[in-house]
C-alpha cells in the first residue's frame, strides 16, 4: 500500500536530510573534556580560573529573590550592562550583554555572514569561529600565522572579510596583538573587525580605545576567565551604537537570565578581587613557564591564563595521554600545526607543581 498523499515513508525519509547541506557537512565544535562531578583530577584543559569568584557575586546569588523567577528578565541585562559601561567608561548604549562571548559571536555571524560574504581570521585560533561561519554557510578564509604567531596583517586585509575575527590574546598561543596593528586592520577593512578579548584580564593592555576611533571595531569581553564565572555564562561587547543596535536585532529576546544579570553586575563591580586573582595567575604563569623550559619544552610567550608548549621530542599526544592516566587533564589539539603541542591552563601553585612532577616522570619513560 502506498503512503497517503503528503506523507513520506520512513525508509524514504532515511534517504533525505532534515537539515541544510552545510549543516550535514558541518563538523561540530568539540569543547574540552569535562570530567564527571566529584572526579579526582587536576583540570588544566579549559582555561578556567583556579580561584573563587568575588564574594560580592556569591552574596548576590544567595540574596536573589526567587519571586523574580516568574517574570522575564530585562531584555538587555540592564544591571550587567550598566556595570560593564562603568568599567569601560562608555555610555550604556555602547554595551551589549550576551550569554557568554560565544553568544555575542553568534550574533556577529547572524548579522554579517552569509553565502558570498567572507569570514576571515588567522589560524590556529579559537575554532568556534569556523563553526559559526559554516553554520551561516559563509565563505571562510583562514590566514595562517607564522611560527611566532605574528598578526598576518596584509593577508587579513587582502582577504576582504565582511567580518574579521581577532582573538587578542590569541588562543591557543596566548599572545596579544599591538593596538597599532589592530587599528591598521580596522582602517583598511570595509567590514567589521571584532577583537575577542576573552583573556584580557591577564594581559598587558586592551584594544578598548579603538572602539571610540573606529565605527567598525567591536571589542568582546567575558566573565568566564578573569572573573572565575565560567558556569555563569556572561560576556559583553563594546562598540559604537550603530554596531550595538545592529547586533541587538539578531539576539535572542531574553538572552541573559535574571540570575546571571545580577551576579555578573556584582562581579564586574568588584575589580579589586578580580585583579588580585589575575595577579596570582600571572605570577604562577611566569613560574610554570620557567619550569617547563627547564624540562626542555618550547614555551610561547603568553598574556593569557594558559601556556602553549611543545616538548622537545614533539610527542605531545603521548604526554597528553600519559598525564590523563595520572589524573591531570591538559588540552591536546589533533590538528595541523598543533598536534606537536599542548595547551596548559595555569592552575594553583599546587596543581602546577603536580603537573611539572608528572611531566618529569613522563619524560623519563
Amino acid at each position: 500500500m502506498g503512503s497517503p498523499a503528503g506523507h513520506v515513508l520512513k525508509d524514504e525519509l532515511d534517504l533525505m536530510s532534515l537539515f541544510r547541506k552545510n549543516i550535514d557537512a558541518l563538523e561540530a565544535y568539540k569543547p574540552g573534556e569535562q570530567p564527571l562531578a566529584g572526579a579526582k583530577v587536576v583540570k588544566l584543559n579549559t582555561n578556567e580560573n583556579p580561584y573563587p569568584p568575588s564574594p560580592r557575586a556569591a552574596q548576590a546569588l544567595h540574596g536573589f529573590d526567587a519571586e523574580s523567577l516568574r517574570r522575564y528578565p530585562t531584555p538587555y541585562a540592564q544591571r550587567a550592562r550598566e556595570a560593564a559601561a562603568r568599567l569601560c567608561d562608555v555610555p550604556v548604549d555602547w554595551v551589549l550583554v550576551g550569554n557568554g562571548s560565544d553568544d555575542l559571536l553568534t550574533m556577529i555571524m547572524r548579522a554579517t555572514a552569509q553565502p558570498g560574504r567572507r569570514v576571515v581570521f588567522p589560524m590556529p585560533t579559537y575554532v568556534l569561529y569556523r563553526t559559526l561561519a559554516q553554520i551561516q554557510d559563509a565563505e571562510v578564509v583562514e590566514v595562517p600565522f607564522d611560527e611566532d604567531y605574528n598578526l598576518p596583517l596584509e593577508a587579513l586585509v587582502e582577504a576582504g572579510g565582511a567580518v574579521a575575527l581577532i582573538a587578542s590574546p590569541n588562543s591557543p598561543s596566548g599572545n596579544r596583538f599591538d593596538n597599532a596593528q589592530l587599528a591598521e586592520l580596522a582602517r583598511r577593512s570595509d567590514g567589521l573587525v571584532a577583537v575577542d578579548e576573552a583573556y584580557v584580564d591577564f594581559a598587558s593592555g586592551s584594544a578598548l580605545e579603538l572602539v571610540g576611533e573606529f565605527e567598525n571595531v567591536l571589542v568582546l569581553r567575558t566573565l568566564l576567565k578573569g572573573y572565575s564565572l565560567a558556569g555563569l555564562r556572561v560576556g559583553f561587547a563594546i562598540g559604537q551604537p550603530g554596531l550595538i543596535d545592529g547586533l541587538a536585532k539578531v539576539k535572542d529576546s531574553y538572552n541573559v537570565d535574571a540570575v546571571a544579570d545580577m551576579v555578573a553586575a556584582a562581579a564586574i563591580d568588584d575589580q579589586a578581587h578580580k585583579n588580585a586573582n589575575a595577579e596570582k595567575v600571572k605570577a604562577s604563569r611566569a613560574t610554570l613557564a620557567e619550569q617547563l623550559e627547564q624540562l626542555g619544552f618550547r614555551v610561547w610567550p603568553s598574556e593569557s591564563n594558559f601556556l602553549l608548549v611543545r616538548p622537545s621530542a614533539g610527542d605531545a599526544q603521548r604526554l597528553y595521554l600519559g598525564l590523563k592516566e595520572r589524573g591531570i587533564l591538559v588540552r591536546y589539539f589533533n590538528q595541523p600545526r598543533l598536534d606537536d603541542k599542548l595547551r596548559i591552563t595555569i592552575g594553583t601553585d599546587q596543581e602546577n607543581a603536580a603537573l611539572v612532577a608528572a611531566l618529569g616522570e613522563e619524560l623519563r619513560t
